[in-house]
C-alpha cells in the first residue's frame, strides 16, 4: 500500500511537471508579445504610418497561435489540482481557490473580451476604440498572471490564516496578506518583466531571421528598434528584481537558497559561486567545498541575502543539523513538534468523533490564535505541522545539482541578454545590423536558449521548495489523491502524446506564418 502510493505521488508530480512545463512554453510569449504589440499599435495610431499597422498584424497573428494553444495546456493544469491533488484542494482550497477564481473569472474574461475586438475589430471599431482594447488585453493577461502568481506565492510562503481543526483546513484571514505578500510581489513583478525579455527576443530572432534572408528589411529593423530597447530595460529590471527574490528566499526558504549555492556547511562572508563542477554530495569530507572547480565572488552570498557582506548564511547541514549559536532548529527538533501537532489533530478528532464537548473546547483553544496558549502552540509547535508528516530528514533536501545548475542557467543567459540587447540596438540604430550576420545568428539562437533560461527558472522555484506543497505545513505525498498509480501513469502517457502533437502544432503553424511574412507588399 505504501509502495503504491509513492507510485502515485511521484507519478503525479511528474504529470502535473510536465503540464506546467508545456504550458509555460507559452505563458511568456503571451504576457510580452502583447505589450509590445500595444506599442506598435500605438506608433501607427499616433504617427499614421501603414508601415507600423502592417507589422502591428504580423506579430497579432503569431500572438493568436501561441495564445490558443497556452489557453488548452493551462485549463489542463487547474483541473489536475482536482484530479491529481484532492487532498491538497481539500486542506488549502478556502484560499489557494480565491486567487484562481478570480483569475477565471474576472482577468481571463477581460483578457478574452478585448481579446476578440482585438482581432475581429479593426474594420467595426474606432481606431481610438481598437487601441484601447489591445491595450486592455495586454493589462487582462498580466492581471491573470499576478492571480495564478499569488496562488503559487503563498504554497511557498502561506500567510492571512487561519487554521480551522472542525473542518481541517485552512481559511484566509486577510486578503490583503496573501496578495501583498513578499514573495507574491516580487514573483509576480520577477516572473512578468524576465516575460517580457523572452518577447523581446522572441521578435528579435524573428525580424533577424528575415534580414538573414534579405526580407522584410522596413519591418524587422522596426520590430529589431523596439524589441531590443524593450528587450534591455526587461532584462536590467528582472535582474534586480531577481536580486530582491533572492533576499526573500534566504529569509523564506533558506534550504531552497543553500541548494541553490550548493552550500553544505554555513559561512559567514558567504561566497557566491559564478560558476562550478559539482562533486557527488555522498563523496563531500566535513568542510570541503562541493565542486571539482569553480569561480566563487568572496562575500557576496551574504550581501545578495542579508544585505551585509559579513552575515552567516545557514547550509544544507545548519538546517538539517540544527545551529542553536544561530537559533536554528534541528530537522529532527522540527519533525517532533510536527509530529506532536499531528497527534493534538488526531485527539481534537477523536473527541469529536466520542462528542466529548470538554476535550473538544480544550484542544481547540489551542488553535486560537487571541489566547497564550493557542500562540504558544500554533508557533511552537503547529507551524510545523508539515514536518510531523516526513519520514527522515534527508526528505528536506532537494536535488541539489538540479536546483544548482538550474539556477546558472537562468542567471547567466540573464547577463548575456543584457549585452545581447544593448549591442543589437546600437547597431540596428545604425544601420550596422544587417552586416553582422554572425550577431543576426546569435538572435535566431537566442530564442531557444531564453526558452531553456526560463524553464529553468521554474525548476529553481518548483524543485528548490521540495518536499513541500504548503511550505513547512504540507509535504506533497500527503496532499495526493488516493487513486491506483496506473491511472495517473496513463494518463502521463496521454498528456506527453497530447500536449508534444500541440506544441509540435503550434511550432509547424508558426513556422509557417513567419514564412509567409506579413500581409500585402513588403515595404522598405
Amino acid at each position: 500500500m505504501i509502495t503504491d502510493i509513492l507510485q502515485t505521488v511521484e507519478w503525479s508530480r511528474a504529470q502535473f511537471a510536465l503540464t506546467a512545463m508545456y504550458h509555460w512554453c507559452f505563458v511568456p510569449l503571451t504576457l510580452g508579445l502583447l505589450v509590445l504589440i500595444a506599442v506598435m499599435e500605438s506608433m501607427w495610431y499616433r504617427t499614421g504610418d501603414a508601415r507600423w499597422l502592417r507589422t502591428t498584424k504580423f506579430w497579432m497573428r503569431l500572438f493568436g497561435v501561441n495564445f490558443a494553444v497556452g489557453v488548452a495546456t493551462g485549463l489542463v493544469l487547474e483541473f489536475e489540482f482536482g484530479t491529481n491533488w484532492s487532498n491538497y484542494s481539500h486542506f488549502v482550497g478556502d484560499i489557494f481557490g480565491a486567487p484562481l477564481a478570480i483569475e477565471g473569472i474576472v482577468a481571463f474574461f477581460l483578457e478574452t473580451t478585448f481579446l476578440a475586438v482585438m482581432f475581429f475589430g479593426w474594420d467595426r471599431v474606432s481606431r481610438g476604440a481598437h487601441l484601447t482594447a489591445t491595450w486592455l488585453t495586454a493589462v487582462g493577461a498580466a492581471v491573470s498572471a499576478l492571480w495564478i502568481l499569488v496562488a503559487n506565492a503563498w504554497m511557498q510562503y502561506p500567510a492571512g490564516c487561519t487554521f480551522d481543526p472542525e473542518h481541517v483546513r485552512f481559511e484566509m484571514t486577510s486578503f490583503t496578506d496573501v496578495l501583498f505578500s513578499p514573495v507574491a510581489i516580487n514573483k509576480f513583478t520577477h516572473t512578468l518583466l524576465s516575460s517580457f525579455a523572452l518577447a523581446a527576443v522572441f521578435v528579435t530572432g524573428v525580424s533577424a531571421w528575415y534580414l538573414l534572408r534579405g526580407r522584410e528589411r522596413d519591418m524587422a529593423r522596426r520590430s529589431i528598434a523596439l524589441a531590443s530597447a524593450f528587450g534591455f530595460a526587461a532584462a536590467v529590471l528582472t535582474a534586480t528584481t531577481g536580486d530582491r527574490s533572492g533576499a526573500v528566499v534566504a529569509r523564506v526558504q533558506p534550504m531552497k537558497l543553500a541548494a541553490m549555492e550548493a552550500l553544505y556547511d554555513g559561512r559567514t562572508e558567504a561566497p557566491l559561486t559564478v560558476f562550478g563542477l559539482l562533486k557527488p554530495a555522498s563523496r563531500l569530507a566535513p568542510g570541503e567545498k562541493p565542486y571539482r572547480f569553480g569561480f566563487e565572488v568572496p562575500g557576496l552570498l551574504s550581501a545578495m541575502s542579508f544585505r551585509d557582506t559579513k552575515a552567516y548564511v545557514p547550509g544544507i547541514n545548519d538546517l538539517l543539523a540544527g545551529n542553536a549559536a544561530r537559533g536554528l532548529l534541528s530537522a529532527a527538533e522540527k519533525m517532533r513538534r510536527g509530529r506532536e501537532a499531528v497527534a493534538v489533530l488526531a485527539r481534537y478528532r477523536d473527541a469529536r468523533r466520542a462528542g466529548d464537548g470538554a476535550e473538544l473546547a480544550r484542544l481547540g483553544a489551542l488553535f486560537d490564535p487571541a489566547t497564550p496558549d493557542g500562540r504558544a502552540f500554533l508557533d511552537e509547535y503547529f507551524a510545523y505541522l508539515g514536518y510531523g508528516y516526513l519520514r527522515s530528514e534527508q526528505e528536506l533536501v532537494p536535488c541539489v545539482p538540479l536546483v544548482f545548475y538550474a539556477f546558472r542557467v537562468m542567471v547567466g543567459v540573464g547577463v548575456l541578454l543584457l549585452l545581447f540587447f544593448a549591442a543589437v540596438w546600437h547597431l540596428n540604430r545604425r544601420d550596422r545590423l544587417a552586416r553582422h550576420r554572425w550577431l543576426l545568428r546569435t538572435a535566431v539562437a537566442a530564442v531557444p536558449l531564453t526558452y531553456l533560461a526560463s524553464q529553468a527558472g521554474w525548476v529553481v522555484a518548483e524543485v528548490g521548495r521540495q518536499p513541500w506543497a504548503i511550505q513547512n505545513l504540507m509535504p506533497v505525498r500527503v496532499g495526493v489523491t488516493d487513486v491506483p498509480p496506473t491511472s495517473v501513469g496513463v494518463t502521463f502517457g496521454l498528456f506527453v502524446a497530447l500536449f508534444t502533437l500541440l506544441l509540435a502544432a503550434e511550432l509547424c503553424i508558426m513556422f509557417r506564418q513567419i514564412e509567409r511574412g506579413p500581409d500585402g507588399p513588403e515595404k522598405d
